[in-house]
């Protein structure tokens, strides 16, 4: 019940928000509204490279109590992506950090914050067999697949 009525006044402040400077809502407005409703995790975006895991959970930490803080590296060279993520233990310390530090310097470079999304599932992702790469010989692959 608590969910349906947090959804409910949600929605009406963001239709009232929006209709009221535009006379009309647009539905990435609203989806964005579902979205942050539960959602404590935020995506990093433009970090410096100096950035570490306690670096970042440093910096959030004065918003609310940071349950992970990651940045991510590459596996070949362990050297920063240039982003990472910070998840909170409640969905308004999440919403407070991204207000506050979108936009803002950390380690000398603006970062970019928004809440995290699910990635899909690409096809280098599940690393079993699949099409493409080399089977060698002539002529129709499956007649080349005799054993």
């Amino acid at each position: 019940m608590a969910f349906c009525n947090r959804f409910g006044s949600l929605m009406r402040q963001t239709i009232a928000q929006n209709s009221a400077s535009n006379g009309h809502v647009p539905m990435a407005s609203m989806l964005n509204a579902i979205r942050s409703m539960s959602s404590s995790k935020l995506f990093i975006g433009g970090i410096s490279y100096g950035t570490d895991d306690q670096s970042l959970r440093d910096a959030f930490s004065g918003f609310g109590d940071v349950v992970d803080a990651k940045v991510i590296t590459d596996r070949e060279t362990g050297r920063s992506r240039g982003f990472g993520f910070v998840s909170f233990a409640s969905d308004e310390s999440a919403g407070s950090a991204m207000s506050a530090m979108d936009g803002q310097p950390l380690n000398g470079r603006n970062i970019h914050v928004s809440y995290a999304t699910d990635r899909a599932a690409s096809p280098r992702d599940n690393f079993g067999g699949g099409g493409g790469g080399y089977r060698g010989g002539y002529g129709n692959a499956r007649e080349n697949d005799s054993y």
